[in-house]
């Protein structure tokens, strides 16, 4: 297949390392859609035993249509989310997409490159669901008080604005809430994140940046879905603004590059992500591997770097109302490259 020289809407990608390590690095192949026809049946389960829907080659591109969090079941403010949605049948996901030549111990790159509201008048969904959110009691959190009320939300959104109500206008921040490869031979509902991704809500996810995910079985699987129009660090209220999407990625291979969890590139800073329970563990998980991504890959004595990140490292919340919690560890690029 001819390849021709990609011409990325970002910049700074020429720079990445998914550009200066990937198989398909600064190429485009082929340039493949996955609707929602073509896909079929959504999936609610990340793993290694449901059967793909596409198989691409690294360096090509994929523009995916995603469905929002609750399949597009909820329609009106007068609905009530506990007679229309079945736990645990929420955030349907897009895929597995096979990778040509992935193999356990590589790694996959993806890059965001484009989310764009689905629909004629597209909105976006927020709601309350009983027993779900930080502020609430739920199965992990038990209590004896009564839930929080049930509440929808539908909020008209452009590629500029989310408009929440007539006082306040949203900024349009994009990203994908979960990403990720399967696991090796674990199939985890799509609500979890751990270290082969999943429902992060990390909202530095968004287009311009790129996520590495660790392949663990052939092909990697990579899924794909659960976008958000906004979201504030923690997504407190356990819902983002949910919404469809046309959604435009990039994927590529970095082989023989083993990462035990997640990690992202954006123009300006790297970030290590974990996810688990309790928030601090996820928090150690993030520091850590972003040492370690240090020490490996950029010169660093750990000692040394673990000092210095007391000083510049920078947390972002992902969520904390999921089984588990989602911490992404970030240091700037002119720290590292100085």
């Amino acid at each position: 297949m001819e390849m021709t020289m990609r011409s990325y809407p970002n910049e700074w990608v020429s720079e990445s390392i998914m550009y200066r390590q990937g198989v398909g690095g600064g190429y485009s192949g082929k340039s493949h859609r996955l609707t929602k026809e073509e896909q079929g049946d959504y999936h609610y389960t990340i793993g290694p035993y449901s059967s793909p829907v596409l198989k691409i080659s690294p360096g090509d591109q994929v523009v995916v249509d995603t469905a929002d969090a609750f399949e597009g079941k909820i329609k009106s403010e007068s609905d009530k989310p506990t007679e229309i949605l079945e736990m645990p049948w929420l955030n349907p996901q897009c895929g597995p997409i096979l990778i040509e030549g992935a193999e356990k111990g590589d790694t996959i790159a993806v890059h965001i490159e484009e989310m764009i509201p689905r629909g004629d008048q597209p909105r976006g969904t927020c709601c309350m669901i009983p027993e779900f959110g930080a502020l609430t009691g739920t199965n992990y959190t038990a209590t004896l008080n009564d839930p929080l009320p049930e509440r929808v939300r539908k909020i008209n959104l452009d590629e500029e604005n989310v408009y929440w109500s007539e006082r306040v206008t949203l900024p349009y921040k994009p990203h994908i809430g979960t990403l990720s490869c399967s696991p090796e031979i674990d199939s985890i509902n799509s609500l979890t994140p751990d270290s082969h991704g999943g429902n992060m809500d990390l909202p530095d996810m968004g287009p311009g940046t790129i996520t590495y995910l660790p392949v663990r079985s052939k092909g990697a699987r990579l899924f794909i879905g659960d976008a958000h129009a906004c979201q504030g660090d923690g997504e407190v209220c356990g819902v983002a603004v949910e919404y469809a999407t046309t959604t435009t990625i990039t994927v590529d291979l970095i082989k023989d590059w083993t990462i035990e969890w997640p990690r992202l590139e954006a123009d300006d800073f790297i970030m290590a992500i974990g996810s688990t329970r309790p928030l601090e563990d996820a928090t150690r998980i993030a520091y850590r591997e972003l040492i370690r991504w240090m020490v490996s890959d950029y010169g660093y004595d750990q000692w040394d770097a673990y000092m210095m990140l007391s000083q510049c490292g920078k947390v972002r919340l992902g969520n904390f109302v999921d089984p588990k919690y989602t911490v992404g560890a970030a240091v700037s690029k002119k720290y590292i490259f100085s």
